[in-house]
């Protein structure tokens, strides 16, 4: 492998209200609900944790194959998605397992404090992988080169099952406290685990958002 696996925590990223109530399903942010998103937020804060483990790869691509060291590829998608790189950064992001504790905890009691903690918790992981993906976006731009969009397993024809090579080269359950369940779900719940392709050549159209994504049945898409 190209290096050895990195861990990075990061203070905590200022929230996002519009995001948090956009994964509520909320379209207008009235006083009350404004005032619970405000209740959670300071409830789960103390809580929550911004952990990042990650390692360089080299990327080949090869006859209806992308090869990343740990992994031979055969997704379409992840090929178009790595044209033209040579090297990718694969990582897993987590904000820990407390949010889902407490979300468990008022899914009875509080069905509107467990929606808005969830909704927290995408907005908060979001921004984590945000933060760490502007980090190696800046470290490669001062080497001369250019970052792609993050992708993730379950992205177009990416299988989910990939997500098994993925743990096991980054370590995760040492590294951030991350594990995955036989149906490819992680503990943490609210982690994501992802691409960086990395090129020497600017890509003109490099949008990270829901009109460049073919998942059309995402409940978050906007």
């Amino acid at each position: 492998m190209t290096g050895a696996v990195l861990v990075k925590s990061y203070d905590e990223p200022e929230f996002g209200i519009d995001q948090i109530l956009r994964y509520a399903g909320c379209k207008d942010g009235h006083e009350r609900t404004l005032r619970l998103v405000g209740d959670c937020i300071e409830q789960v804060r103390a809580s929550l944790v911004y952990k990042v483990c990650y390692r360089p790869l080299a990327v080949s691509h090869l006859e209806g194959l992308v090869d990343l060291e740990f992994a031979r590829s055969e997704s379409d998608d992840l090929a178009k998605h790595l044209e033209g790189c040579d090297k990718a950064v694969l990582f897993a992001a987590t904000v820990g397992l407390e949010i889902d504790r407490m979300i468990a905890r008022f899914s009875h009691s509080s069905p509107a404090k467990a929606l808005i903690l969830g909704a927290i918790g995408s907005e908060r992981i979001e921004s984590l992988c945000d933060l760490f993906c502007a980090d190696i976006k800046e470290q490669t731009k001062r080497e001369g080169k250019y970052t792609r969009p993050r992708f993730s397993p379950g992205y177009g024809d990416l299988p989910l099952l990939m997500q098994r090579d993925i743990f096991k080269v980054l370590d995760c359950p040492r590294k951030i406290g991350l594990s995955l369940n036989e149906s490819m779900l992680m503990s943490p719940s609210k982690s994501v685990t992802a691409f960086i392709g990395i090129s020497g050549e600017r890509k003109t159209k490099n949008n990270k958002n829901c009109s460049s994504c073919n998942k059309t049945d995402c409940a978050y898409r906007s």
